[in-house]
């Protein structure tokens, strides 16, 4: 695998200092402990802020988990964008959404590596709730970046490429998921290495 960079900050926002330790301390809670468990308490006493901040720069909970899945949908955007800047082919774009997946496990995790922390927070949600609808928008666009790169490989071969690109999704999908039961990016790696050798069939 190519060289991961160093793990950055949860993103940071520009709405002020308040909002940010906010939303650094709910992305900290909300993967460690789960949305539900996590109470309003807990996440203005781990940002060090007052309560009246919190609804001062989010109208409710509610509120603050949709931006905490927004912002985790651009933490990825992020590590994919960085990889995507040391590559010259689209063998190397697919590759590149692998690698932002490894990024990402492995950041310093407070209680290690539980998986993808949009899928967990899901898993909570309600049917019906617009969080599962970013959620699954997220995914649909890793999917469509896997689609993007496969069409240039394949520019004659469009149904293929779309159906490779399904299927490289259920791999990646699969190995985050054993990643993050095992708490490490092993299964990411194995991963990555499937999907190289299988590009190189084609």
């Amino acid at each position: 695998m190519s060289d991961t960079p160093t793990p950055a900050a949860h993103p940071r926002k520009k709405q002020g200092s308040a909002r940010s330790r906010l939303l650094d301390a709910a992305a900290r809670r909300f993967y460690a402990d789960g949305v539900s468990a996590t109470g309003i308490d807990t996440i203005t006493a781990e940002a060090g802020v007052a309560k009246m901040s919190l609804y001062n720069n989010f109208s409710s909970k509610a509120d603050l988990v949709m931006a905490y899945l927004d912002a985790r949908h651009e933490e990825w955007l992020g590590l994919y964008r960085r990889r995507m800047e040391g590559v010259g082919d689209a063998r190397g774009g697919v590759l590149a959404v692998f690698d932002a997946y490894a990024d990402h496990a492995a950041f310093a995790y407070e209680h290690g590596f539980r998986g993808c922390g949009l899928l967990n927070a899901a898993a909570e949600l309600p049917a019906g709730h617009e969080g599962r609808d970013v959620v699954r928008r997220h995914k649909e666009e890793v999917e469509s970046l896997l689609a993007g790169h496969l069409e240039e490989l394949l520019p004659d071969r469009p149904e293929e490429a779309h159906a490779l690109a399904e299927h490289l999704s259920f791999l990646l999908e699969g190995a985050v998921a054993r990643a993050g039961l095992e708490g490490a990016g092993t299964r990411l790696e194995h991963a990555r290495t499937m999907a190289a050798n299988l590009l190189g069939r084609l």
